[in-house]
């Protein structure tokens, strides 16, 4: 199965988005493995998304992590790439290296092979954002300043999903465009 266009449901969930950041002055930025810019492409098919959407970086090659998002290759060469605090250095290398508001980061397996000891469909997701609310999601921890000098909250959810390489990666840009819109309340 092929897939050309934006994931169901993603279009509508990107409006909803890209309209709530607009409203807030806020701006996202995503650092992409699995999804290889998907993240991005979709929410740049909402019209007016130039207002919330600063950019991305796609991460595939395990060395761009650290060499475009500043991952820290210590971390990659000890747990590799598809790890939660990978997804979490993603998430603040794409607001950081973006200058914006909020920055996601995804890092996974879509299949159909294993990848250093990963089942497929294993996912984790970052975000990165301003710590003016309470984190309301489990794996939340509070990271260093980033350089406009207010508190980054960072959250990670990891997910098990099950399909073919296309189901995955549309699955993990909606569970990140999900995980966005929960702390945009």
């Amino acid at each position: 199965m092929t897939h050309s266009g934006p994931p169901a449901g993603g279009e509508e969930q990107a409006a909803t988005l890209i309209a709530a950041l607009a409203a807030r002055g806020e701006t996202v930025a995503a650092a992409e493995s699995l999804t290889a810019g998907l993240v991005c492409a979709t929410l740049a098919r909402v019209p007016g998304a130039s207002a919330a959407l600063r950019g991305g970086l796609v991460v595939y090659a395990t060395e761009l992590k650290t060499a475009l998002a500043g991952v820290d290759p210590e971390l990659l060469a000890e747990h590799g790439a598809v790890h939660p605090e990978v997804a979490a250095q993603l998430a603040e290398g794409a607001r950081d290296r973006c200058g914006a508001t909020w920055g996601l980061g995804l890092t996974g397996v879509a299949g159909p092979s294993a990848q250093d000891g990963v089942e497929p469909g294993t996912v984790h997701i970052g975000l990165a954002g301003p710590g003016t609310r309470t984190p309301r999601l489990s794996g939340a921890r509070v990271a260093e300043p980033p350089a406009r000098g207010e508190t980054s909250v960072v959250t990670v959810r990891t997910l098990a999903l099950s399909g073919d390489r296309d189901l995955i990666r549309t699955e993990s840009v909606l569970a990140a465009f999900a995980l966005l819109g929960e702390h945009l309340g």
